[in-house]
């Protein structure tokens, strides 16, 4: 199930010049009010190892999609900044995205089967008021 959405929705932003982590990427930062994380923050939110977005960072950052900054908390990590042509790639591709996301998965359930992943979902991630047993 995960790789028939994942497929369908990585084409999708394909078509838009984004892979699939680039927007994880972008779309994460935007969670913050100014666009900024620590390398070590986002790698923990986005479930990567810090190598591996320090990588990607790289070459979104070639791209003009982020920066870094030095972390003035740490004098060993850093800032991951969204620039403001990243948050105009990311405004550009949101409605695509969640466009295809509904074509690939949420319009293809019933309102009964939605509920049902999201109480499957809930348990499966041990949030608070999730029902174990």
């Amino acid at each position: 199930m995960v790789t028939a959405v994942q497929v369908g929705t990585a084409q999708d932003l394909a078509e838009l010049g984004l892979s699939e982590p680039d927007y994880e990427v972008l779309s994460t930062l935007s969670e913050r009010e100014d666009g900024t994380s620590t390398l070590h923050e986002q790698a923990n939110k986005m479930g990567w190892s810090r190598s591996r977005l320090s990588r990607h960072a790289s070459r979104m950052e070639v791209r003009g999609l982020i920066r870094r900054a030095p972390d003035p908390a740490d004098g060993r990590g850093c800032l991951l900044v969204l620039t403001p042509a990243g948050w105009g790639v990311l405004r550009d591709a949101a409605p695509s995205h969640v466009a295809s996301v509904r074509r690939h998965f949420v319009d293809r359930l019933t309102s009964d089967e939605l509920a049902a992943l999201g109480r499957i979902a809930q348990k499966l991630s041990g949030a608070p008021g999730a029902h174990q047993g």
